[in-house]
């Protein structure tokens, strides 16, 4: 390891800095999560940049501005279910089912006593735009099933990407997504049924990937994360080398990665 983690602290994230402050945020809504589902022994781990940071700087990669985490997919349903009658007033669980315009395959944990404007612009057709935790369904699917589940819902990104009025664009993106939650992803999950693929990916229409087996993910393991301890993938180091490959090198421009352009915390 040839950096270190205080000097690149001093620089990225020091006390007070708006950086900081969206990781001291994120970091409370986590421990509710965490909270919630220990209460309802639902397992999870940390997920991408998240769990690179634990590892590599045992808490946020330094100019880390979000924080993700992951489940398998019938966890995922169960948790969302638990999280829109559980979570305190000052958090909001943001799925199509509480947003209406949310059209994102993954669902997040907002706060309320924020407001961030997102530099992708799918926020600007949202209720809830405060500061998030990303959570993730993985579910059993076949690479190529997988890729034509994000070509088909890549439709819905593009409409809202293209428009010139977005608010007009909105009931667009929710028939697009619509028909791909309830029509197209059906069918394309029967056919993922056919393949017997040992290997999980992010669920239908998440434009990321990852495979790896349920040996990868479980039983997790709880590391240092910041403050708190935080559960990662039992084989992190399989499931980072397939994600990033050489994860202990530093990136050649860190701070390019960031996901705000303008944040308000109160």
């Amino acid at each position: 390891m040839d950096f270190s983690n205080e000097e690149l602290k001093a620089k990225y994230n020091p006390e007070g800095s708006v950086t900081r402050r969206i990781q001291d945020r994120m970091l409370e809504i986590l421990q509710i999560i965490d909270s919630i589902c220990q209460k309802h022994n639902i397992t999870y781990w940390l997920s991408g940049g998240s769990m690179l940071g634990a590892v590599r700087h045992k808490g946020y990669i330094p100019w880390d501005d979000d924080l993700d985490i992951e489940l398998l997919r019938d966890d995922f349903f169960k948790l969302l279910t638990i999280l829109e009658k559980e979570l305190p007033e000052n958090l909001s669980l943001q799925w199509h089912t509480t947003d209406k315009n949310y059209f994102f395959c993954f669902a997040k944990v907002r706060d309320k006593n924020s407001r961030i404007k997102d530099l992708t612009g799918y926020d600007r057709i949202w209720k809830e735009r405060g500061v998030w935790v990303d959570i993730f369904p993985l579910a059993k699917i076949p690479r190529t099933i997988h890729n034509l589940s994000v070509k088909t819902f890549g439709h819905t990104y593009k409409v809202l990407r293209t428009a010139s009025d977005p608010m007009k664009a909105a009931k667009k993106v929710r028939f697009w997504a619509a028909l791909n939650r309830y029509l197209i992803f059906p069918f394309l999950r029967f056919l993922s049924f056919f393949s017997f693929t040992k290997y999980y990916d992010f669920d239908l229409g998440i434009p990321y990937y990852q495979k790896s087996t349920i040996s990868d993910y479980l039983p997790v393991k709880y590391v240092d994360f910041e403050s708190v301890k935080a559960p990662i993938a039992n084989d992190a180091n399989n499931y980072l080398t397939i994600r990033y490959g050489d994860y202990m090198k530093l990136p050649d421009n860190p701070g390019a990665q960031c996901h705000n352009e303008k944040v308000e915390i109160w």
